[in-house]
């Protein structure tokens, strides 16, 4: 539509089959995280390289459709080989899928551990992107855990349905770790702190125990919710 009124467009594609099938005029496929379009945040060269890419497609004279590919990751995807994590964890114990008890007891020590190096993120970062869910932290694990149990507890936000409050509580979770294993000194890839967060902490665990819940599920909206918005693909079971 914007083409035939004369107007000349271009498009940054993050997943190349749906690049490949809506056959925009011109576009440029990025092997960046999603949510990252232009790769990385706060660094103004890497973007400008991404939009000096795609708008040179503008003065191609080639078509009616151009697909070229990004040629390099981001920076942050790339492994610090002199990373370690200084978030020093409990010992990880797995509880069983129903014992609440152990999940609550466990998910406290864990949050005890993490919450100093999360603080210390958001004075670093200046800002956080956990609290959606609008749920306090200390109330995160109790309330999971009444899904472990076979039970769907009430919302505790007017707005939101039981599922959809679990899912938000999971993606705070995830925000809260993978901020706070930032907190000190240089930057890791995304994929390391993908692999510190899904391989080694309790919360991941959680995480999955809840996923598996969800599947069991005869309510319709946490059998969608968590089935399917809680543990990306990758991680499902442990690297």
């Amino acid at each position: 539509m914007i083409e035939s009124r004369g107007v000349a467009t271009v498009a940054i594609g993050l997943v190349r089959p749906h690049i490949e099938k809506t056959r925009s005029p011109r576009g440029v496929w990025v092997p960046f995280p999603l949510g990252r379009p232009f790769g990385e945040p706060d660094d103004k060269a890497f973007q400008r390289r991404v939009l000096m890419q795609a708008l040179a497609l503008l003065e191609r004279p080639q078509g009616p459709v151009l697909l070229e590919d990004f040629p390099d990751d981001a920076p942050s995807m790339k492994d610090r080989a002199d990373w370690e994590p200084q978030v020093v964890l409990p010992p990880l114990q797995t509880p069983t899928l129903a014992d609440s008890a152990a999940w609550i007891a466990g998910m406290g020590a864990e949050l005890t551990s993490v919450a100093p190096h999360w603080e210390a993120a958001k004075h670093r970062f200046g800002h956080t992107n956990v609290g959606l869910s609008r749920v306090g932290m200390d109330a995160w694990a109790p309330y999971l855990a009444t899904f472990l149990r076979g039970e769907i507890p009430e919302s505790p936000v007017a707005s939101l349905s039981p599922a959809l409050v679990a899912r938000y509580i999971a993606d705070d979770m995830k925000a809260f770790y993978m901020e706070a294993v930032q907190a000190i000194g240089q930057q890791p890839s995304g994929l390391q702190v993908n692999r510190w967060f899904w391989d080694g902490t309790l919360a991941a665990e959680l995480l999955r125990a809840l996923r598996t819940a969800a599947l069991n599920s005869e309510n319709n909206g946490f059998k969608t919710a968590g089935s399917r918005f809680i543990v990306p693909a990758p991680f499902v079971a442990k690297a």
